[in-house]
C-alpha cells in the first residue's frame, strides 16, 4: 500500500488497522483552518489517509491532489464517514453500517451510550473505533499467548459442549386415552 493512492487488494486489505485509522480516530473535525481564516469554507472536514496529520479544508485539498482523501460528515452530532469512500482502504466486516441522506455511513468512534449498542444481528461493532478497540485487545491476547511457552504449559482439557437428553419421550400418561 503506498502513498501514490489506489486501494487495498484483497490480501492487504484483511490485514488489521491501517497507520492512518488511529490518527483519524483521535482527531476533531469542523474547527476553523488556520490557514484560510478568511475564507468562508474553511470548515476542516477533509482527511488525508496518505499525511494522516490533521484535517483539511476543501481549500487545503490542492496540496493533495493526488493523496488518498475522505470527507468526514457529521450525523446527529457525531463524526461519520461514507462506506463508499472508505471501503477501499479499511476492512469494515462486522461495522454497523447506516443510511442517512440515500448514502451508506459508518460512525468513526462509538456512542456515547456504552458500548453495547443493540446492532443489527449480521454487525459485531458499532464503529471503527470500536473495532480499532477490539483489533487492540486482540493484539495484546495474541502476544500473550505467543509468550507461552507450550511445551511447559499443562494441555487445555478439551471439554465437550454437555449436550440435552437424547431423543424426547412422552409422559407415561400423555397417550393414555381414559374412558368413562
Amino acid at each position: 500500500m503506498g502513498l501514490g493512492g489506489g486501494s487495498l487488494n484483497d490480501e492487504d486489505k484483511y490485514k488489521k488497522s491501517p497507520p492512518w485509522l488511529k490518527p483519524l480516530l483521535q482527531e476533531t473535525f469542523y474547527g476553523q483552518c488556520m490557514h484560510h481564516v478568511v475564507s468562508h469554507k474553511n470548515e476542516c472536514n477533509m482527511y488525508c489517509l496518505d499525511c494522516f496529520n490533521a484535517p483539511l479544508c476543501s481549500l487545503c485539498l490542492s496540496c493533495h491532489q493526488n493523496h488518498r482523501t475522505i470527507q468526514i460528515r457529521k450525523s446527529s452530532y457525531h463524526d461519520v464517514v461514507r462506506v463508499s469512500e472508505i471501503q477501499n482502504y479499511v476492512d469494515l466486516t462486522g461495522v454497523q453500517t447506516y443510511v442517512i441522506n440515500n448514502a451508506k455511513v459508518v460512525f468513526l468512534n462509538e456512542r456515547p451510550q456504552v458500548c453495547q449498542r443493540n446492532l443489527l444481528d449480521s454487525f459485531r461493532y458499532c464503529s471503527l473505533g470500536c473495532q480499532v478497540k477490539h483489533w487492540q485487545e486482540s493484539e495484546g491476547r495474541n502476544k500473550v499467548l505467543q509468550g507461552l511457552n507450550l511445551s511447559t504449559t499443562p494441555p487445555i482439557a478439551d471439554v465437550a459442549k454437555r449436550r440435552r437428553k437424547g431423543i424426547p419421550q412422552r409422559a407415561p400418561t400423555g397417550g393414555l386415552i381414559i374412558y368413562s
